[in-house]
């Protein structure tokens, strides 16, 4: 386990704009950054070891991310969402943190192209009703927020370090 001299300071909440979807988007933007700098930096081993028994590690994490950033905004389809957690020895951190950022700007684009909240987003799903831009917003806040907490965890495991 680490020292407390890798603990770093939180970075407060992020200061949006008033509407409904600068709001969530300045609040999924700010976990964006939050779950990626938790894994940027941390030593190449100890990013894909797990210290805990379920298995997770951080680039797992992001990896999944990624996936999760693809199958709502991009239309990606996902066949088994739990090889999404697994990362390629081959992987290094900043192939993997380039793959996520990568997805997170053409996410991004979508959203950007995307002014309605309640407006279906444009990805094909033969069978399947597109969900409206409000519910991927919320979804992905959720979905990355929950796996930010997994990660500040995993990475103080690592080396101590903690904050945002």
């Amino acid at each position: 386990m680490g020292t407390p001299q890798h603990r770093r300071h939180d970075s407060p909440p992020p200061r949006t704009g008033n509407s409904e979807s600068e709001v969530l988007r300045g609040f999924l933007d700010y976990l964006r950054t939050s779950v990626a700098a938790k894994v940027d930096g941390t030593p190449e081993p100890m990013a894909r070891t797990s210290s805990v028994p379920s298995g997770t590690t951080l680039l797992g994490l992001l990896n999944h991310l990624t996936h999760v950033e693809r199958w709502i905004f991009l239309g990606d389809d996902v066949g088994d969402w739990q090889a999404t957690f697994s990362v390629e020895p081959s992987d290094s951190i900043a192939d993997v943190v380039a793959r996520y950022r990568d997805a997170v700007a053409q996410a991004n684009k979508v959203i950007d192209d995307c002014t309605d909240l309640a407006a279906p987003l444009p990805r094909s799903r033969p069978g399947r009703p597109a969900a409206s831009l409000r519910w991927a917003l919320a979804h992905m806040i959720e979905e990355t927020g929950r796996h930010a907490g997994h990660a500040d965890i995993l990475r103080e495991l690592i080396d101590g370090a903690t904050g945002r």
